[in-house]
């Protein structure tokens, strides 16, 4: 029995967070895991939102108070690696330092950590397509002031002559973003490289490839 001789309302299968899920956990977390798991095990369209709820242990309710749709959830899956990237080039770029250590480490560090949230990144780009078209404007606008800060740093190379000037910096950019986003067809995790070491490669190329 409950404090004050109230009846404890009986545990549903609704209420039980999935496994793995801690209960404790904040519940925005709970429905984010748990959307990611689904997603990436059944798929963005056949995946419902009460079965989300359910593994998470909530009400639909308490979803909507955090999310006004699938779509919502779906996007917010690749935000928060977009930010975290964006606050990480962020501190990249405004480092002192040389350019070219900057933009070397900047290059690492998008590659590591596409690499350790890849499953994000595969289950939003497998079911972009899906989404609402403002919503997808949202996400590109998001992508694109990542690409145009990144780019900012190999301009300022350009201008101090430590990068080549005769390719356009926005060229510079899509080849290796191109390759970035490229990871998720044949990156495992348990192959010979670590994530931090694949970085490693890919900004040791990118510099070779903006020497004079």
């Amino acid at each position: 029995m409950a404090r004050n001789g109230a009846r404890r309302p009986a545990t549903t299968t609704q209420d039980r967070p999935g496994e793995g899920v801690r209960p404790d956990e904040p519940v925005r977390q709970r429905l984010i895991a748990e959307a990611t798991r689904l997603f990436a095990e059944k798929g963005f369209e056949s995946t419902s939102v009460q079965e989300v709820v359910a593994a998470a242990g909530v009400t639909k309710g308490a979803m909507y108070h955090y999310f006004t749709s699938k779509d919502d959830l779906l996007q917010e899956i690749y935000a928060r690696v977009l930010r975290l990237q964006m606050e990480r080039l962020d501190r990249f770029a405004d480092a002192p330092g040389p350019i070219a250590d900057r933009v070397h480490a900047a290059a690492a560090d998008v590659v590591a950590t596409s690499i350790e949230n890849l499953d994000d990144s595969k289950i939003f780009f497998r079911s972009m397509h899906q989404l609402a078209p403002e919503t997808q404007k949202a996400v590109r606008a998001e992508r694109r002031r990542y690409h145009e800060r990144f780019r900012d740093l190999v301009d300022q190379g350009r201008r101090v002559g430590v990068f080549r000037a005769d390719v356009p910096a926005d060229l510079v950019v899509d080849f290796f973003f191109g390759s970035v986003h490229h990871l998720g067809t044949w990156y495992h995790a348990d192959g010979p490289l670590s994530a931090a070491e694949v970085g490693g490669h890919f900004a040791d190329l990118l510099l070779a490839s903006l020497r004079p």
